[in-house]
């Protein structure tokens, strides 16, 4: 017999179906026995009765979270969950769980164990629906980013992760071993992208890991984590590249929506927003001035604290009815040498952040394409040809006007769904302290 998945049960209501899955719950009361089983699709009522001797005595001395395969009639019952559950014939036991669970699976709310021993048990963690949720989301994502990509024309690359200098800067790269030399983990595909336009393809993209030795212990850092990247030739300014970043976050926003909106209100309590085009966009320079008047302080001159973010994204939401904002303009002393400045501006970059509900959640720019400029400006970050001449080199035979950015995933699907910590959001964390399991 073919398996039925859990949430195809009422479309087989009246007949003998196969169930396979985990046991969420078990409740026994005299002769009757409720078997809650859980798939990745969803969960359902069983019944096994003590008349069926077989089954009943093979549940008797049965742990939470075992597998197993049910076979039974599915009935309508408006007691029972979801108002369907099933009369089981037969159990077979095809993995039993040890008795004494670590962590309980069947948990919610405040009652839910600590995140760190959650991330102990990530295994046993992720069997909760909510985690199951937020990776089909996630795929969804994923793909919809890849279709809205090749859909504008962008082919898709897959860069090395290993390098022999950093790929943004000295601090914050992991060093390994590579033979008889030092290699980095990339931080970034940046300078493979651009090698990219060198080589006239125009337009690309990639999902890929991105590594940070970033010694930071906050709800929003990882040290390995998933990217989103695009870079694109001949475009006229770094708006450009913002407008592509609003019509794939638009696409995302409405397709989860469409496909998992309902159980992201059930399980999250939260509504997929679908943003209006054209995102609010504010100059660096007016953000610093508007969170002034409103009395938070700027500590980082060349860039926004995480209370300046959460304070401009407020003033934005309560303006604009917006939880997107284009924060645009940095000054050259907080972005890398490689962003393109204005010709009447020159202590200022053509960049931008893009903020969602006060987190910062995509970097990106219009690039220095000109040879003798981007040289110039790498000097001037006291990057030298011994470190950099073979990204240099990209640029030394023509090479067009171009650019692009970085987005983080992992980032989206904690502002989509309302998630507090990126550790919850990611399939298994990295962090300063934790390198298992």
């Amino acid at each position: 017999m073919e398996r039925t998945y859990i949430k195809d049960i009422k479309k087989n209501t009246g007949q003998k179906i196969l169930l396979s899955g985990f046991v969420q719950t078990l409740r026994k009361q005299g002769g009757i026995a409720f078997l809650i089983l859980r798939d990745v699709t969803g969960t359902v009522q069983t019944v096994i009765i003590k008349s069926n001797t077989d089954a009943f005595a093979t549940i008797q001395d049965l742990s939470l979270e075992s597998v197993v395969t049910l076979v039974g009639e599915s009935k309508e019952n408006s007691q029972a969950p979801n108002g369907i559950e099933v009369l089981v014939e037969t159990v077979e036991v095809l993995s039993k769980a040890e008795p004494e669970l670590p962590i309980p699976v069947d948990e919610k709310g405040e009652s839910e164990t600590n995140l760190d021993t959650r991330l102990d048990w990530r295994y046993l963690d992720l069997r909760k629906e909510r985690n199951a949720l937020i990776f089909k989301v996630w795929t969804l994502m994923d793909q919809v980013f890849v279709d809205t990509m090749t859909d504008k024309g962008f082919i898709q690359i897959h860069s090395p992760k290993l390098m022999n200098t950093a790929s943004e800067s000295g601090a914050e790269v992991f060093e390994v071993n590579y033979f008889d030399r030092k290699a980095y983990l990339s931080q970034s595909p940046q300078f493979y992208k651009q090698m990219a336009m060198a080589a006239g393809f125009e337009k690309v993209f990639e999902i890929g890991p991105v590594f940070r030795a970033d010694p930071s212990f906050t709800s929003r850092h990882a040290t390995e984590f998933t990217g989103y990247d695009l870079e694109v030739s001949f475009i006229k300014d770094h708006h450009e590249v913002m407008d592509i970043e609003e019509s794939i976050i638009v696409a995302i926003t409405s397709k989860v929506n469409a496909v998992y909106g309902k159980e992201i209100k059930a399980v999250f309590n939260r509504e997929v927003p679908i943003p209006t085009s054209p995102f609010p966009r504010i100059t660096f320079a007016e953000v610093k001035e508007i969170l002034k008047g409103k009395g938070i302080k700027s500590e980082k001159p060349a860039d926004l604290t995480g209370d300046e973010e959460k304070g401009i994204s407020q003033y934005v939401l309560e303006k604009y009815g917006h939880e997107f904002v284009f924060i645009t303009d940095y000054p050259i002393e907080g972005r890398p040498f490689y962003h393109m400045r204005y010709a009447d501006k020159p202590d200022t970059t053509m960049s931008f952040d893009l903020l969602w509900n006060g987190l910062e959640v995509t970097t990106g720019a219009q690039r220095e394409h000109r040879y003798d400029i981007l040289k110039n400006q790498a000097t001037e970050k006291g990057l030298t040809d011994a470190t950099i001449g073979d990204y240099l080199n990209f640029f030394r035979y023509g090479c067009p006007p171009h650019g692009g950015l970085g987005a983080g995933p992992s980032r989206f699907i904690m502002k989509m769904l309302g998630i507090d910590n990126i550790r919850e959001a990611t399939y298994l964390y990295r962090g300063v302290k934790r390198l298992t399991p």
